[in-house]
């Protein structure tokens, strides 16, 4: 190869190369990398796309109750395998007609395509999780919102509806201080 034709690819290997990082990053950005679950970007945009496309999705919202009790009780090695646990949970009943995703600490959230058996998901996600020989409770919160329930198809105003749902579910007051109406 001679030195013209060297110094014209170089700087086109250089290029491959950061974007080849550079879309590895994304894609990693959007995966938690505890649970595998799509973070909130991820989740967002495919969320926002079944809405548009799926008059009757739901979304969900979930919360861990008690999660900072295990952690203190049991360690954060027992937490870290609740939350793997009921993310493949969460994914495995989502299947082929919903998204899970995890938006942090112990909250979660998925959408489906239409509406869903929510005592299934109950009962999946009740179950005690088995860690360094002990079974571990449980417990989760689950507020939905069936979208077309809203005056206007929008995932904010969903994941709104849904997450005071479930703070309704915890039998207390809601984040900004009011106790939500049960759906």
């Amino acid at each position: 190869m001679d030195t013209q034709a060297l110094a014209l690819a170089l700087p086109l290997i250089g290029w491959a190369s950061h974007t080849a990082l550079l879309t590895h990053r994304l894609a990693t950005a959007r995966r938690d990398p505890l649970t595998g679950l799509r973070t909130r970007a991820g989740w967002t945009a495919l969320a926002e796309r079944i809405i548009r496309r799926h008059r009757e999705a739901v979304v969900l919202l979930l919360d861990l109750d008690d999660f900072k009790n295990l952690n203190d009780s049991h360690g954060h090695a027992a937490g870290d395998v609740v939350l793997a646990v009921t993310a493949e949970r969460l994914a495995t009943w989502c299947g082929r007609h919903g998204i899970a995703g995890r938006l942090g600490g112990d909250e979660f959230v998925a959408i489906a395509r239409r509406t869903p058996d929510l005592e299934s998901l109950h009962r999946v996600l009740r179950q005690p999780v088995a860690h360094a020989g002990q079974r571990l409770p449980v417990s989760v919160s689950v507020g939905s919102c069936h979208v077309t329930d809203l005056p206007v198809r929008s995932l904010s105003d969903a994941l709104a509806a849904a997450d005071s749902a479930m703070y309704a579910a915890k039998g207390t007051a809601g984040r900004r201080g009011t106790r939500p109406l049960s759906r």
